[in-house]
């Protein structure tokens, strides 16, 4: 008997190898190779200097032009290259500009934008397109190179106006402009959306026929344009979205995949069989990884694209913490026993209170409730990057009036807790709640003190990486929570204990991380030790380290 097994679906660009038919009814994708081919590059080590366009490369050039609805219309319209590094996606994205300003994939007078975050990335990708102009006397005649040392760098095709101009994050300066092709390099390095946004609305209003490259390496965190526009290719790629219009071209290694596996090196790596990078300095560089983890999260994210999580050093592995995504039922925790973890902020950070509830496998349930100032959010989302606009609409987070949280809006949501569940104890840290803390208490309301220094936190993060890394621990796949988890990074102290929770970016948000250590700490405990210092776990040496 046969036995039929579902084929493995993968977002790898299978077709770039396979020698698949790739549909040219115009003869458009021959017209750029030829093109790409009749370029010299100053640096190539082919006779006559001519541009060096290997197989996989030319496939894909192919596939962005080839393929044409039946009035010649590009289908094509957005490609998103994800590509290692080293892999030498700029001389390509700077071919590919000339072929859209003095190439036969020009729009006479139109404009092709080099979009990067700031002026010098922006800039090396211009200086590749120009040294191709110049090793090439037949385009230095026919076209200006504008190429200042700090104002607009741009290159014109003299006889119709064509253009190729360099941009970076001013977004401000951009909204005006009507390009019709847009290379957005290095997209995971962008702060914030605005230059994302004026480009694409840029390309919106100029006709159907225009094309945005969007051509990075992996970056970190979710919670930002980049991974939504890779995201959204892997699903292309996938089948669970069916958009013609979008080409992923995605070389990235699972995130379980054994990094010190070559043979995976040459995979996510198209020119390494052909020398680029290097291979011996690819070993290196695996080695080093051996016995550093920053020079392994560096090799996994830089030349085997595997997106990471926001944190340089995380606290846990994010792919651990969302194994615990299934979703929470609250209304069945009605009357149970809770502890609550308060944490008031800033006007930089969130406020947030953590619900934590125990069973009797110590298995541990939370569930968050975040609030930010109103008029910080515009702002909280420029610099973070975060959707806070949609978790506002979602009701994940709540917005509070003015410029700093309205901490009576705080207090109020943990008396109507206290109302819903058997609350056994709300853990505050007074720094920034002594009149919460008053409040409370004036009530005869549970609430004790949990200050957030190292000799409270020793054990409530000791805790919740247990929890986390055994497997016990249920937030319901909550974003806001999930964001706050992935840009934790970690103090030690002389023992290797870990005694505060941090992060590497003043706008990054912890706070969700930070009062769930508070909770779950207090419901481990289980009321059991009114001192930190009677808690068995930890002997006088370590509070002293």
């Amino acid at each position: 008997m046969t036995v039929m097994t579902r084929p493995i679906r993968s977002t790898y660009p299978d077709w770039i190898f396979d020698e698949s038919e790739i549909p040219d009814p115009f003869g458009y994708g021959e017209r750029a190779v030829t093109f790409l081919r009749a370029l010299r590059h100053p640096r190539s080590k082919l006779p006559h200097k001519a541009f060096q366009l290997d197989p996989w490369q030319e496939r894909i050039v192919r596939r962005i032009y080839g393929p044409r609805n039946a009035n010649g219309s590009r289908i094509v319209k957005t490609v998103v290259l994800l590509l290692p590094r080293g892999s030498r996606k700029t001389s390509l994205a700077a071919a590919l500009a000339l072929l859209h300003t003095i190439g036969p994939e020009r729009a006479p007078g139109g404009e092709a934008l080099f979009a990067a975050v700031d002026r010098k990335q922006a800039g090396r990708a211009f200086k590749e397109a120009a040294g191709i102009v110049r090793a090439d006397k037949r385009l230095v005649a026919g076209t200006q190179i504008h190429d200042p040392h700090n104002s607009a760098k741009q290159i014109t095709r003299a006889d119709d106006g064509t253009t190729l101009e360099v941009i970076s994050g001013d977004a401000a300066s951009q909204h005006g402009g009507n390009p019709t092709f847009v290379l957005a390099d290095e997209l995971h390095v962008w702060p914030n959306r605005d230059l994302w946004e004026a480009l694409q609305t840029g390309l919106e209003k100029t006709d159907d026929d225009t094309l945005l490259i969007v051509a990075t390496t992996a970056g970190r965190g979710q919670e930002n344009i980049a991974f939504e526009i890779v995201d959204n290719a892997r699903k292309v790629a996938l089948g669970e979205i069916d958009n013609p219009s979008i080409l992923p071209v995605l070389f990235e290694a699972d995130r379980k995949a054994d990094w010190q596996d070559e043979a995976l090196w040459y995979r996510i790596n198209p020119g390494l069989a052909i020398g680029y990078p290097s291979l011996e300095g690819f070993r290196r560089h695996a080695k080093r990884a051996e016995t550093s983890a920053a020079e392994r999260q560096s090799l996994r994210r830089l030349k085997l694209n595997i997106w990471l999580d926001g944190a340089a050093d995380p606290f846990v592995d994010m792919d651990i913490y969302d194994s615990g995504a299934e979703a929470v039922d609250l209304s069945t925790m009605q009357g149970e026993p809770c502890w609550l973890g308060v944490d008031l902020s800033s006007s930089v950070d969130l406020s947030v209170i953590v619900a934590a509830f125990k069973d009797e496998h110590d298995n541990y349930v939370v569930a968050p409730w975040f609030f930010i100032p109103a008029d910080n959010i515009e702002e909280r989302e420029r610099l973070s990057g975060a959707p806070y606009h949609q978790w506002v609409k979602d009701g994940l987070v709540i917005a509070t009036p003015g410029n700093v949280v309205d901490f009576r809006a705080v207090e109020a949501k943990v008396r109507d807790l206290c109302e819903t569940f058997d609350v056994r104890e709300i853990a505050i840290d007074p720094a920034l709640a002594r009149n919460l803390f008053n409040n409370l208490t004036d009530d005869g309301l549970p609430a004790i003190e949990h200050r957030q220094g190292s000799l409270s936190m020793m054990p409530a993060i000791a805790e919740l990486e247990r929890a986390i890394i055994g497997g016990k621990f249920r937030h319901g796949g909550n974003p806001v929570l999930r964001f706050c988890f992935a840009n934790v990074e970690v103090e030690t102290n002389s023992h290797g204990h870990k005694t505060r929770l941090t992060k590497s970016k003043k706008w990054l948000s912890i706070d969700g991380a930070v009062a769930a250590a508070m909770a779950i700490n207090r419901a481990s405990a289980g009321a059991k030790y009114t001192s930190i210092y009677a808690d068995p776990r930890y002997s006088l040496e370590d509070w002293a380290a």
